[in-house]
């Protein structure tokens, strides 16, 4: 098979960590250079290493310039807040500079937060907003002016299962990255026949940091405290449940990515079951929302519990 992501210019947000952290390392390893954003400059730092050093331990022809300036390097760094539109072109600025194109733009910053609907806060709603949703046109607007230019160019916005469809105790977040899908289908029409390409990503659960670092709180505890209370409840009242694939490995989200990369298509979903479940909750929401009661329910419990504990410490 070709290797379509050697030589190619890609930036990643968020890629100190988790699924944009998996990406980067496993670009480099075949042969991209990649330009990689986040806040946390040590841990960008990490992943930079890492991804130089597998992109280095690859053949002869992965590590020839490809047309690239002599002096640039194989791996990016670039602290920085794209939640700041500044920041986030001065990123694509800096990209184009030291490589001369930019090939994929993939938007992977992002963080959820963890509240009922009645507790969200609007410093909550402007959060996440600001870095799920307004970071996409900071980094995507100074992109387009590029890849036009070019003739090419690929655009992929990690979204999640939850931009597809509701979850409890996360409405902001699931606002959002609903909000990230309906940008992503719109860009698709407006490039129709430009050779660029728009793709939204829709992950379920991957073995990351986010579940702890949920603003309003760590949600772990939340799915942790539910989880024996779903299963009690569906037992006890014969209650179906969606039938969709556990949490995976960032690297393994981070392949089925990478495969789009070489075959755009409009949606990728990287857990078995979930488009089935999306598509179900299109045509029949509420056959699906009783897919999703006995969750409901725990979770509901869940809550309500972490919140009468919080309330009574001192």
């Amino acid at each position: 098979m070709v290797n379509l992501v050697r030589n190619k210019v890609v930036v990643i947000t968020g890629a100190s960590s988790g699924i944009g952290a998996a990406l980067a390392v496993r670009a480099a390893q075949q042969g991209a250079r990649v330009v990689l954003a986040a806040r946390r400059k040590d841990r960008l730092a990490d992943v930079a290493a890492a991804a130089t050093d597998v992109f280095r331990s690859g053949s002869e022809d992965q590590q020839a310039a490809h047309g690239f300036p002599p002096d640039a390097p194989v791996c990016l760094a670039i602290s920085c807040d794209v939640t700041n539109r500044n920041e986030a072109e001065g990123l694509i600025h800096s990209t184009v500079r030291t490589y001369g194109r930019i090939d994929v733009l993939l938007n992977n910053a992002g963080r959820g937060h963890m509240s009922s609907f009645e507790d969200t806060t609007d410093a909550m709603i402007e959060s996440m907003f600001r870095v799920n949703v307004y970071a996409l046109w900071y980094t995507i607007r100074p992109a387009l002016a590029i890849m036009r230019k070019q003739g090419n160019g690929h655009i992929i916005n990690v979204s999640s299962i939850a931009g597809k469809i509701g979850f409890p105790y996360n409405s902001a977040y699931v606002a959002a990255k609903h909000a990230v899908v309906g940008l992503t289908h719109a860009l698709r029409l407006e490039l129709m026949e430009t050779g660029i390409h728009a793709t939204v990503v829709c992950p379920a659960g991957v073995l990351t940091e986010w579940a702890e670092a949920t603003e309003g709180g760590a949600i772990q505890p939340l799915f942790s405290g539910a989880g024996p209370i779903i299963k009690k409840i569906a037992a006890d009242r014969n209650l179906p449940l969606p039938s969709m694939e556990g949490v995976l490995r960032a690297e393994v989200v981070a392949d089925k990515i990478l495969d789009c990369i070489r075959t755009p298509v409009a949606e990728v979903y990287t857990h078995r079951g979930t488009h089935e479940f999306v598509q179900r909750s299109a045509h029949r929401r509420e056959d699906a929302e009783h897919m999703q009661l006995a969750a409901v329910l725990g979770e509901r419990e869940a809550y309500d519990k972490m919140k009468r504990q919080n309330t009574q410490r001192p």
